[in-house]
């Protein structure tokens, strides 16, 4: 799945690894829940600027009645997102990269459920990031939706798959993480070949360290260094990815 993100890298890493024109004014983030502001790499149309802006995490559809659909909306399957209504007009014109240096996911234990119920507490949290701490991009959608009295709502969601080692050791879903490779082809709005923008969500070889930290994480409130520090004792998995 995805319970959580953190984005901790400099401004000017940012800059240099996403390719930014310019240098972002950000602060770092060690536990972002839905519903709060993602890090998200988009092209200016017309251009081939790349822009790191924030985005409420919950994508809105332009069509919705109501933002609080958001809620409900934070993360898209990669395998049904070209077919879903409220996605499928964002993957064919409107993706984004998402900006991590790593994500947490909930593993269960006996009958705890996974992150987001109220048995949370009963499951172990993980960090996953790489080995280097470098930051890396997640398969995005972003949305604009308007309402009648002119507020603005700009929304992204992170799409998922199936999950693999070692994450499937730890939650059966995963997001997508989008090789450098293919940045430019995922963030070109004028790209609208499904099949062609499919392929792009193939899983790719990533190393990843996953590490278990302290339920301290699961309170949304906590958003500091302590989110990442390594419980005691601490599961740890290292391995390639895919």
């Amino acid at each position: 799945m995805c319970g959580r993100a953190a984005l901790t890298a400099s401004p000017a890493e940012l800059r240099e690894i996403f390719g930014l024109d310019e240098t972002p004014v950000i602060v770092p983030h060690y536990n972002v829940p839905p519903s709060r502001p993602l890090e998200v790499v988009r092209v200016v149309r017309g251009s081939t600027s790349r822009k790191l802006e924030p985005l409420r995490w919950g994508l809105v559809p332009p069509w919705a009645k109501d933002p609080k659909i958001g809620s409900k909306l934070s993360l898209a399957r990669a395998e049904t997102v070209a077919h879903t209504g409220a996605f499928r007009e964002a993957f064919l014109t409107r993706r984004c990269l998402i900006a991590v240096d790593g994500f947490y996911e909930w593993k269960r234990a006996g009958n705890g459920k996974h992150a987001g119920n109220a048995k949370k507490r009963a499951s172990t949290p993980f960090f996953l990031r790489r080995p280097d701490h470098q930051p890396f991009a997640l398969a995005g959608l972003w949305s604009r939706w308007v309402s009648g009295d002119g507020e603005v709502i700009e929304s992204c969601a992170i799409l998922t798959q199936a999950a693999r080692a070692p994450v499937d050791a730890i939650h059966d879903r995963m997001p997508v993480v989008i090789d450098p490779v293919d940045w430019s082809r995922w963030l070109d709005p004028d790209g609208r070949d499904a099949g062609a923008l499919e392929s792009l969500l193939v899983p790719r070889a990533l190393d990843l360290v996953a590490y278990s930290v302290s339920a301290y994480v699961n309170d949304p409130r906590h958003d500091d260094a302590a989110c990442l520090e390594p419980c005691e004792p601490c599961e740890v998995a290292q391995q390639s990815l895919f």
